[in-house]
């Protein structure tokens, strides 16, 4: 598992609209370390060129320069459409250092209007990234995003670039020459072009994907580090999504793919990847391995800036050749929970637990169904957390107002569904989901002194009331664990997405949620892509609120993940998974009243192990657990935190 950051001084280059060469768009950078300077050399855009016929924005290579790898001045042209085959454009630089010169591979543009035959590779190179010492047409065919690797392999220069690509379907593909010259030598790529299918990686994940090469090569202890962009439902415009993925090449067989990862690493979710000349891009173009293990991933945003995102090559790669151990592990005795026949208020189902420690001892409060399928809470007791030492036989919760009755199908849906509890004071206060299978579901919540519930004074529950409009769907509720700037704060889900709204009171009736502060959102074509709810409350840690939530993907598979919140602004998102830290994988998650499903509704700090109860198949429960200063590294990666020397 592996984190994102992206930097806080983003977009790293922008428009300068007094720079007629680049007032337009600076994007796609790619990054050189020159001494004590970063160099990043880029693509920018001006304004229209009205005697070109069509007239088009021109694109040339500049380079800007910066000595704390935030901050980058002295931008200056490096390479402007001048040779018949760039004359109307040269895009998207990849530099590579080799053998003592800097070689530019870029994207030309020989023909207006573009097409795939004027669409070619060309390549620039310099001794000191200040002039220009030759230009070369590369391919003699239509190719894009070719770079360079910085070392022979097995003696033989190599690049990777994507070919065909204005004339899909577009492949990846690797290319090997006794000398560097051979890729400006037509012969050359005459004979190559005859078997190109030969050397041809799969990147793509599906027939509806297309992929082009990013970043140049990054040389690994592990292998070669790709990161390339990957486009899926490329051929449908209105479902079109660019993320960043990475792949990584044997160090010595560039044609054998050993690792790669599962999801994207970045797709676009800022406003300066959302928003621009052409919305919703993240595109890499540049990779950087510093010594202290964080990786910086060079990208451009919207087609109009560049930006950087940061994570731990580590966490990285073990993700990608899957080494690392699972950060939460099952219990092996699951499932904790099973539902009980006899009990007819259980008889169906037992799931979606909540739980808090209250003097050394555990509650589960979990959802109970019965055969009409009914939803109240019951309750088991676990000492040590695994071993459950009581269960009760009645309901501790049940439905008692008008918005949680059943009404319409006598067999539908309705009731006390997901708690989630929370501990303020000598109280505890429970929210649920109030439905009465007609209306939409409601966020509810009650209370009840602490004493009384450790006693099993259970009608000391008060009188619930909504804290949700009763007229929108809202679910997944919970207060988390404070008081800031005077109010309560509460999570909770409206649409596909987790929002927090303050309180001023959690007794007054006329107190409602009105307002959704976005929290977490779906990320598309990742894990939880249709849709995110919270888990349980977050858990207070020095590090801020740890939130566990879950995620649905378009295919309805249900997962677990992580984010961790500022401790005194919890509505501020620190750190979030990229990847999921739990997926069903038994049988009795993968099957039950819905499939493929692990639902928590709250979680344990004991020392440093986090018990989490979770609802598995929507009708049992289990326990896993993790070790929080695991699940900690991982959201706050030390790589991230120290300066590279």
């Amino acid at each position: 598992m592996f984190t994102v950051h992206r930097s806080r001084h983003n977009p790293l280059l922008q428009p300068v609209a007094d720079h007629s060469w680049e007032s337009v768009a600076t994007l796609n950078g790619c990054p050189v370390q020159v001494g004590k300077e970063l160099h990043l050399v880029y693509r920018a855009i001006g304004g229209r060129d009205l005697i070109l016929s069509p007239s088009i924005n021109t694109s040339i290579i500049a380079k800007a320069i910066s000595t704390d790898n935030n901050h980058f001045d002295l931008p200056t042209p490096l390479i402007m459409p001048s040779k018949d085959f760039d004359k109307y454009g040269c895009e998207d630089p990849r530099v590579t250092f080799f053998e003592g010169k800097y070689y530019i591979f870029y994207t030309a543009l020989s023909k207006i209007p573009f097409e795939a035959s004027g669409i070619r590779v060309a390549c620039a190179v310099s001794e000191n990234l200040e002039t220009i010492t030759e230009r070369h047409l590369v391919t003699p065919f239509n190719a894009k995003a070719m770079t360079l690797f910085s070392e022979r392999i097995d003696g033989k220069v190599t690049a990777i670039f994507t070919i065909h690509t204005d004339m899909p379907p577009a492949n990846i593909v690797v290319v090997q020459a006794d000398k560097i010259e051979d890729f400006w030598n037509k012969d050359f790529w005459d004979s190559w072009y005859k078997n190109y299918k030969e050397n041809i990686l799969i990147f793509e994940r599906g027939s509806h994907d297309h992929c082009e090469i990013g970043a140049p090569p990054v040389l690994t202890d592990d292998g070669w580090l790709i990161i390339y962009s990957h486009i899926q439902h490329y051929f449908d415009e209105s479902e079109r999504l660019f993320g960043i993925e990475a792949i990584l090449l044997d160090k010595k067989d560039p044609f054998h793919i050993i690792g790669r990862t599962k999801w994207p690493i970045i797709v676009p979710e800022a406003p300066y990847e959302q928003y621009g000349i052409v919305r919703n891009i993240t595109f890499p173009s540049g990779a950087i391995l510093h010594n202290n293990g964080r990786l910086d991933i060079y990208y451009g945003g919207a087609d109009t800036v560049c930006a950087r995102a940061s994570l731990s090559y580590k966490d990285l790669i073990s993700t990608m050749k899957e080494t690392s151990v699972p950060i939460m592990t099952r219990y092996k005795k699951n499932p904790i929970l099973k539902p009980i026949k006899k009990n007819t208020f259980e008889e169906r189902a037992v799931f979606n637990p909540a739980s808090i420690e209250i003097g050394g001892t555990i509650y589960i409060l979990y959802r109970a169904m019965s055969a009409n399928n009914t939803s109240t809470i019951g309750l088991a007791i676990s000492y040590d957390g695994t071993t459950i030492y009581e269960r009760k036989k009645e309901p501790i919760y049940t439905p008692r107002e008008e918005f949680e009755q059943k009404k319409g199908d006598q067999n539908g849906n309705s009731g006390c569904e997901d708690p989630r509890i929370t501990r303020i004071g000598d109280t505890l206060y429970m929210l649920y989901t109030a439905y009465d299978g007609v209306n939409p579901p409601s966020v509810a919540i009650t209370n009840i002194p602490v004493s009384d519930f450790v006693l099993g004074n259970y009608e000391k529950w008060t009188k619930p009331h909504l804290i949700s409009p009763n007229t929108i769907d809202d679910k997944d509720a919970c207060i988390v664990g404070g008081i800031f700037k005077g109010e309560y704060l509460v999570l909770h889900r409206l649409g596909n997405q987790i929002c927090a709204d303050y309180l001023k009171s959690l007794t007054d009736e006329k107190t409602i949620l009105n307002r959704c502060i976005e929290i977490l959102r779906p990320r598309k074509g990742m894990w939880d892509s249709k849709k995110v709810g919270i888990a349980g409350p977050p858990i207070k840690t020095k590090f801020g609120w740890l939130l566990l939530y879950h995620g649905v993907s378009d295919n309805g598979i249900y997962r677990i993940g992580a984010a961790l919140l500022d401790e005194k602004d919890p509505t501020y998102v620190i750190s979030r998974l990229v990847d999921p830290l739990f997926e069903p994988i038994e049988k009795y998650e993968k099957e039950g009243q819905v499939s493929n499903v692990v639902f928590p509704c709250g979680a344990v700090l004991r020392d440093n192990t986090l018990f989490v109860y979770y609802g598995g198949g929507d009708s049992v429960v289990g326990l896993a657990t993790c070790k929080l200063s695991e699940l900690i590294s991982v959201l706050l990666p030390k790589e991230l935190t120290t300066k590279p020397q």
